[in-house]
């Protein structure tokens, strides 16, 4: 396919990054555009196997600490969740799936887990959720390092670096490029850096990553196949 057609499909905004980044060269422009949804494609892998990880090892402290139907329990009349207004949008996020499966006859706890973005797990460890949650959330990460006076790795630290794997999740979601620096400039550090991140919390987790993930986990691969473009 040529340039200005793949330009007309994707908009030749979307393309000018790579274009820029390339030097003007729109071949290389179209082959790191590939690259790059290679890497997305492979960096969507990880942090799919993540999310669900995290939720499960979530929901094993929750039903523990709270019961076998927590997180429907948290927006019922009397729940932890029900008249705080500081956990308003994530109850609503919870009522509106529940409402849906309840309208569908077919509830289940495991189905309205699944019905959670990203978003909630990350929210529970911020002040108000994990409060209202019991404070128990950080016996997720039971291999997470001891507190210094530099470093508090506390909910607050937990929550910060969901955010980051939040945010490149968005990002492959809405299509967007994770192979650039700042300036625009091939650049793979921002997506090794999530790696990284996440690699780091499975470990916390105590989960063996590198064991799990045999056969899936192309992402240095991918990109050092993006820097030789």
């Amino acid at each position: 396919m040529k340039y200005k057609e793949i330009e007309d499909i994707f908009s030749a905004k979307r393309m000018q990054k790579y274009v820029l980044a390339c030097g003007g060269d729109t071949l290389r422009a179209m082959t790191l555009y590939r690259y790059n949804l290679k890497l997305s494609q492979e960096m969507f892998t990880l942090v799919s196997c993540f999310e669900v990880a995290l939720r499960n090892r979530i929901d094993k402290q929750m039903v523990a600490h709270l019961g076998n139907d927590w997180l429907r329990d948290l927006i019922m009349p009397g729940g932890n969740f029900y008249s705080d207004r500081s956990v308003e949008k994530t109850k609503k996020i919870i009522t509106n799936a529940y409402n849906e499966l309840q309208h569908n006859g077919n509830y289940s706890h495991s189905k309205l887990l699944s019905a959670m973005e990203f978003g909630v797990w990350k929210y529970l460890y911020s002040n108000a959720h994990y409060r209202l949650t019991g404070r128990v959330l950080l016996r997720v990460f039971p291999n997470k390092p001891r507190s210094t006076a530099q470093t508090q790795y506390d909910h607050n630290y937990i929550f910060h670096e969901l955010n980051f794997i939040n945010n490149i999740r968005n990002r492959i979601a809405h299509h967007e490029p994770i192979c650039f620096g700042n300036p625009v400039g091939i650049d793979t550090t921002y997506a090794l850096s999530h790696y990284a991140r996440m690699m780091t919390l499975f470990q916390w987790m105590d989960i063996d990553a590198p064991r799990m993930l045999y056969g899936l986990d192309h992402v240095g691969k991918v990109c050092s196949k993006v820097m030789c473009i």
